[in-house]
């Protein structure tokens, strides 16, 4: 897949395009793709995906508490993976948001980026104000001379999928729910960095403990996940986010045990796909109450593993 940074003057053959933020990469987004890349096909054009940095919540809302599913490096990944010839990704600014929607469809996507089909979903807004939609995009597609697609919504067990859905369901750790909504496990990227040092000499249950690189993280509690260390050797293991109730610690942790892992990590990069919420985080009266939890934890990941099929997002 080729990326286009900027608004530039594209020469590709009939490009058929779709355009929106994609965050998480969703498989409502996955379909979108596939369509474009069957039209394009079809008409033996150009699949092209037009998405936006930052998102324009971060510029026109700079309060609005929007977290991310997805960093940028893994949105171009991804839809790098599904299989799209061209993205074109549009720095985002208060001055790009003042372009009427009329102005957009007529000087960006038909003079520069030479549209011939464009795709959105039902309920895909842009240009100032967010007063394009797909009625003026209608009114536009004769005299532009182009083909338009209105896609219907995506549902997943009788909801729409979104990528708010995608964040609720993380939010609330209904871990099952985001990675069906995904297509693949969530997953952190994080920094090793140096803990408490209570997992192996305390419990005995070494943890790598991370500083995570992704906005939105699931609800604190214990899960059951898969880790991905440098060289992309992956690992069973069991994740704990809170604050260590037992130990009376008042600030967020992020750590893992990887099970059957003994080399060090310190300073590198690991990725924690997460496959299924085990329990709340608890208090317990003593270290060796909570090894025994932790045991305990360990035999049921290693239950659910054994029975899993999520698909890994592997690439760093």
């Amino acid at each position: 897949m080729q990326v286009i940074e900027g608004i530039k003057k594209i020469e590709f053959p009939n490009p058929v395009i779709t355009i929106g933020n994609f965050d998480g990469v969703h498989i409502g987004h996955q379909k979108i793709f596939d369509y474009i890349k069957r039209k394009a096909k079809e008409i033996y054009g150009t699949s092209v995906v037009v998405t936006f940095e930052p998102h324009p919540v971060k510029v026109l809302y700079k309060d609005h508490p929007l977290k991310l599913i997805t960093t940028s490096k893994d949105k171009i990944k991804l839809i790098e993976k599904c299989g799209i010839d061209l993205m074109i990704c549009i720095p985002f600014t208060v001055e790009f948001s003042k372009i009427e929607a009329q102005d957009f469809v007529k000087d960006i996507l038909i003079e520069k980026f030479n549209a011939k089909w464009i795709v959105v979903g039902y309920d895909y807004r842009f240009g100032k104000d967010r007063k394009g939609d797909k009625e003026l995009l209608k009114k536009l597609s004769k005299p532009l001379n182009f083909k338009l697609t209105i896609l219907k919504a995506y549902k997943k067990a009788k909801k729409i999928l979104s990528s708010t859905a995608v964040r609720n369901a993380l939010i609330e750790g209904r871990i099952r729910d985001a990675n069906i909504f995904l297509g693949r496990a969530y997953h952190l990227d994080g920094e090793v960095v140096r803990g408490a040092q209570r997992g192996a000499s305390l419990l005995g249950y070494p943890t790598a403990n991370i500083l995570p690189k992704q906005e939105i993280i699931p609800k604190e509690g214990v899960y059951v996940v898969k880790v991905t260390i440098p060289e992309n050797k992956t690992y069973s293991g069991v994740a704990n986010i809170g604050k260590n109730p037992t130990f009376g610690d008042k600030n967020l942790s992020y750590e893992v045990h990887i099970i059957n892992f003994n080399g060090d990590l310190l300073g590198k990069t690991i990725r924690v796909h997460f496959i299924e919420r085990l329990r709340d985080e608890k208090k317990f009266n003593s270290p060796e109450e909570l090894k025994n939890a932790i045991s305990e934890d360990i035999k049921k990941a290693k239950e659910i593993l054994k029975r899993d099929r999520t698909k890994l997002f592997l690439d760093f």
